[in-house]
């Protein structure tokens, strides 16, 4: 399957009603939709889903100038008592995050095991910014990334009309 086919596919459902569905994976619909940080440095783009099957799917991307540094693919969805996370990092192998903690507003997912990060979170501000990061220890220190987001348009296929 060509990834553009795999991005379009995303941007087409992330735009889609969402089927209400039930379990602790609903508690996460706050995160569906687009996602948009940008700087002078870089445009990270994170698109999920709405929730549907106890999952939610997201994909990220990470643009420096024209070129296409890093790319995530992402499943969150319910095992057990745990929302669990798992992160396909730029065709590395996957990595499982269990949730720590799961609210209306906020998520925090753990795995004390990996090299870095050890934790993720996403805790959304109002309806149009939700803050993300990454941290854990790396090299004996203690490091947190955020990722300071503003919900954007989703993509629409340039060959139809609005």
């Amino acid at each position: 399957m060509n990834a553009a086919f795999l991005v379009l596919f995303f941007l087409a459902a992330a735009s889609a009603t969402p089927i209400e569905p039930s379990g602790a994976v609903q508690r996460l619909a706050w995160l569906q939709g687009c996602w948009e940080l940008v700087s002078p440095e870089r445009t990270v783009e994170e698109v999920w889903l709405p929730p549907r099957g106890d999952s939610m799917l997201g994909l990220s991307r990470t643009v420096r100038g024209d070129s296409l540094s890093e790319y995530e693919f992402l499943v969150v969805r319910e095992r057990g008592d745990h929302v669990t996370y798992e992160a396909h990092p730029s065709g590395q192998p996957a990595t499982v995050f269990l949730s720590s903690s799961v609210s209306e507003t906020a998520v925090v997912f753990e795995n004390p095991e990996h090299d870095f990060p050890q934790r993720i979170g996403y805790q959304r501000s109002g309806t149009d910014s939700l803050l993300a990061w990454i941290e854990g220890t790396r090299d004996g220190r203690v490091r947190r990334i955020q990722f300071a987001y503003r919900r954007t348009r989703c993509a629409r296929d340039p060959a139809k009309r609005d």
